[in-house]
């Protein structure tokens, strides 16, 4: 990401201070430790899932060969040997995705408890500050990837049915993927954003699960992390600090995912007037940005939010979120 210090802005209205966030080099202090350590193991294996998504080919002409070639036995083993260790690739994914969960709530339960305000826990733990702010760039990053690529969900089907037919026939069956997995893998590969939906019931659950936290706690975090992506997207002095166009889209990112986040957890959403986030000024700095590097972000905006079609929310920001 390169050199980079970002500043936060507590508040759009500037009632709060200013602070700087150290999104690229915090460290962990001694009291962040535990947490960071348990979060990092996360973090470094997200890189190889991403990798590992990326590469992602399938198998879409051994699958239309089998089809096409019912009867011939080599070509559906042909097609079966290419699927299995993709779905067990998918496999991995999903298992990830409750990996990413447990952390987010472990970052949480820090960054919300009611020993400081939510300011001070992002301003005194920078490092599980950056953390969180990585995870949502991961987040968005295999939505984005796994929108664009349409041979996961073929790959899986074909694999369902198969293994539907090999029980009809009494033949033996990989045990890979048991019944109840590949229904709750069926699930998560049918949600537009995965990642996304999983972070999103998984900060829901955080805050029912723990009455004692204010909810405000949770939704003031959210806010202040998308706050302080805005202001470094919008105010060219911070801007010109980014070495590097990356940077750019891991502001953006977050800023999306935080904003996503937030409507799912606040009663009233991240849309409406008296919200903490200044949501036209976010869509207005997202659609500065080349269509081709936003449009997956802004999708997850229109697609993934809760609120966005309420009638709380104004004709302006709607028409801001039309697609041309």
């Amino acid at each position: 990401m390169g050199n980079l210090i970002k500043v936060l802005t507590r508040d759009i209205d500037n009632n709060g201070g200013n602070f700087f966030l150290d999104f690229e080099n915090a460290q962990p202090s001694q009291s962040e430790t535990e947490v960071w350590e348990k979060v990092n193991q996360v973090l470094t294996e997200a890189q190889v899932i991403l990798e590992d998504l990326q590469a992602y080919r399938g198998a879409g002409e051994e699958i239309r060969q089998a089809i096409q070639n019912p009867s011939v036995e080599g070509v559906q083993e042909k097609a079966w040997s290419a699927v299995v260790p993709l779905v067990i690739k998918l496999k991995t994914f999903y298992e990830f995705s409750q990996k990413l969960e447990t952390s987010l709530q472990c970052l949480l339960d820090v960054l919300t408890s009611s020993s400081s305000t939510p300011t001070q826990h992002l301003e005194q733990k920078q490092a599980l500050a950056r953390q969180f702010a990585h995870i949502l760039h991961f987040t968005l990053r295999f939505d984005e990837l796994k929108m664009t690529n349409p041979a996961i969900q073929n790959d899986f089907s074909y694999y369902r049915r198969t293994i539907s037919r090999m029980r009809i026939n009494n033949l033996s069956v990989s045990n890979e993927v048991n019944n109840e997995l590949a229904n709750r893998m069926s699930l998560f590969y049918a949600s537009a954003t995965p990642m996304l939906k999983t972070l999103s019931d998984a900060t829901s659950k955080f805050v029912s699960d723990h009455p004692e936290v204010p909810i405000e706690n949770t939704t003031d975090c959210l806010s202040t992390m998308a706050s302080v992506c805005k202001v470094m997207l919008d105010t060219p002095e911070y801007r010109s600090r980014f070495a590097s166009e990356e940077t750019v889209l891991f502001c953006l990112r977050v800023m999306v995912g935080v904003i996503i986040l937030y409507d799912h957890v606040h009663p009233a959403g991240a849309f409406v007037k008296t919200s903490n986030i200044d949501m036209k000024g976010c869509i207005r700095v997202l659609k500065e940005q080349p269509p081709s590097s936003v449009e997956g972000l802004l999708n997850a905006l229109r697609y993934t939010t809760k609120h966005l079609n309420d009638e709380t929310t104004s004709k302006q920001i709607k028409n801001m979120l039309q697609q041309n």
